[in-house]
């Protein structure tokens, strides 16, 4: 019979047994997955073989983290269903039902190509993915339709004017104010459809910052839906109608939380923007009111094209973007 101490003392050697083994294990496993032979005197591989999957391992977690958030952009987008004519059979892509008729058998969504019934159409869920061999230009383009097509959180032509004016305009006088020549702007216009990311906006190719400027300010202008959007559109000017400015920062807050995600996101970014603007007022004359002037009507219109409400809802306008400039920090 076994003492209780000799017992315990073949416990613990054991216990060191499983414990070296399980150890053993690990490295083995870690070893195969690098592709190194670990033999029996190939302890001494271990440290420098740990210290370095650890880095990789880490590495890959933190690629993996950014690929998420830059991933998390997958903005909601409705289907933009035109009345077709097919040739041939052809089946709705919603039903699986085949499509009659001579003329006129459906719907094809212009930006993605799906085809499904006039009454399918109406089921579908905003999961529409555009094409970008659908999206012929970028200006005049919908906000959403163009960061969807091209995978981005926003407009590439908003990310790649303002790093050009941040990189070389900021202190320019009457920066956004000041005009540039309209043939060089319709020519950067030109370059982004033409080009895309690749456009040349350089100051080799344009010394003028004013003529960037005003190609970033085109771009806004010639949204088929604003910035902010129509739908919203009354209810910023309500909130800039309150006199009290706790509630009516509260109110526009609100409001901004109704705006699609891609025009929230682009929105934001200008404002960040034009806030760096600001801190160089010193050089650019150009404070929030000054900008909220400029950009007013740039990002807002009403819904209906109406010379009177325009004019009448300016000082508004002028007002709404004041206000996401100068708490920007608090709003966004």
């Amino acid at each position: 019979m076994f003492s209780q101490e000799l017992w315990l003392e073949n416990e613990k050697k054991c216990a060191v047994v499983r414990k070296s083994k399980q150890g053993r294990k690990r490295q083995e496993l870690l070893a195969v997955a690098w592709g190194v032979k670990v033999g029996v005197r190939g302890g001494f591989l271990w440290p420098p073989l740990k210290l370095f999957a650890c880095s990789q391992i880490s590495s890959l977690v933190r690629r993996a983290a950014l690929t998420h958030n830059d991933n998390h952009f997958n903005y909601e987008k409705t289907h933009n269903f035109k009345v077709h004519t097919f040739r041939g059979p052809h089946w709705c892509e919603y039903c699986a039902n085949f499509m009659w008729g001579l003329i006129a058998q459906g719907v094809r969504c212009s930006d993605c190509g799906l085809n499904v019934h006039k009454q399918c159409s109406k089921h579908v869920p905003n999961d529409c993915q555009p094409d970008l061999k659908r999206i012929k230009k970028v200006y005049c383009c919908d906000l959403t339709t163009l960061v969807k097509a091209h995978n981005t959180q926003r407009p590439m032509v908003v990310d790649i004017c303002i790093r050009e004016i941040e990189a070389r305009g900021l202190k320019s006088e009457g920066l956004y104010r000041v005009s540039g020549f309209t043939e060089h702007i319709e020519d950067v216009k030109m370059a982004f459809d033409r080009d895309g990311e690749k456009a040349d906006i350089s100051a080799n190719v344009y010394p003028d910052i004013n003529i960037i400027t005003g190609a970033l300010k085109l771009y806004f202008r010639d949204l088929p839906i604003p910035v902010i959007t129509y739908d919203t559109y009354s209810k910023f000017i309500d909130a800039a109608k309150i006199s009290n400015a706790d509630e009516r920062l509260e109110a526009v807050h609100e409001v901004l939380m109704l705006l699609p995600p891609a025009h929230y996101e682009t929105l934001r970014y200008l404002m960040i923007h034009l806030k760096k603007v600001t801190m160089n007022e010193k050089d650019n004359f150009m404070n929030a009111e000054n900008l909220g002037i400029v950009f007013g009507p740039t990002l807002m219109r009403p819904p209906e094209d109406s010379t009177l409400t325009t004019l009448h809802d300016m000082r508004y306008q002028k007002l709404i973007v004041q206000i996401l400039i100068e708490n920007e920090d608090v709003l966004f």
